[in-house]
């Protein structure tokens, strides 16, 4: 099975959310989607971990420490 995209995964978290929320669904049907929605949620949180831990990775000074660096301004950004 090949990896779910953040985006296709919070799409259906998003939908897991509403159809809980609509409150119209037996239990089983709940109980089935609440667990999809966990590992849809789990996706998520694994994807943005990856890439805050790549953002720091590429961010480090030569010894280690954290540089935060401003993006330059495009010519047309202050217009």
């Amino acid at each position: 099975m090949s990896e779910i995209k953040f985006e296709k995964a919070m799409t259906r978290l998003e939908g897991i959310v509403e159809e809980l929320e609509r409150g119209d669904l037996n239990i089983d049907k709940s109980l089935e989607i609440f667990e999809e929605g966990i590992k849809m949620s789990r996706v998520c949180s694994k994807k943005l971990n990856e890439a805050e831990a790549k953002i720091e990775k590429l961010t480090k000074g030569k010894k280690g420490e954290l540089i935060t660096e401003l993006f330059p301004l495009d010519d047309n950004d202050d217009k």
